[in-house]
């Protein structure tokens, strides 16, 4: 584009002629896409865009933008499966107290959505980490009692002369 707009013309005028004119030239031919609808063209306007946009590409678990109340009542409900991955009794008692020590300031500061989320009993759930416990280990000390043990490694020497 290295002529000017003539005075007198419209803008808009100017530039069909100008896209009109590289058309006939083929300076359209043989682009990247062509043919293919331009990507979120189509889309209702979001005004949120560049945020879930953003969410997408950095893969940010959207978990944490929840409020409180719900992540805490969502951690509640997957409490049977991260009471299995902990290994001792004072990690799962440190985690059910810090649990409630969360639920309670919820409860106490509420503010904005508030969603009923009552405390733990943590004796009944580490009652049953604890029945879960043992039988997780009694069912891996009966697959070690069934694995064949291995063969004695053989030296550099037994291997090389048998």
């Amino acid at each position: 584009m290295t002529e000017r707009k003539p005075p007198g013309m419209k803008t808009q005028d100017w530039v069909e002629a100008q896209i009109k004119q590289a058309q006939a030239r083929g300076e359209f031919d043989d682009l990247a896409g062509q043919g293919k609808p331009l990507p979120k063209l189509a889309d209702p306007h979001d005004p949120d865009w560049w945020v879930k946009d953003f969410i997408r590409r950095e893969k940010i678990e959207t978990d944490a933008l929840l409020p409180p109340s719900v992540q805490l009542r969502k951690e509640k409900q997957a409490l049977q499966e991260k009471l299995s991955v902990l290994r001792t009794e004072t990690e799962v008692r440190d985690y059910l107290q810090d649990l409630n020590r969360r639920i309670l300031l919820q409860i106490r500061d509420a503010t904005g959505v508030v969603v009923p989320v009552g405390p733990v009993d943590e004796e009944e759930m580490f009652a049953q980490w604890q029945e879960g416990h043992e039988a997780r280990q009694a069912a891996r000390a009966r697959a070690r009692a069934t694995e064949p043990s291995p063969a004695p490694k053989r030296s550099f020497w037994q291997r090389l002369f048998s």
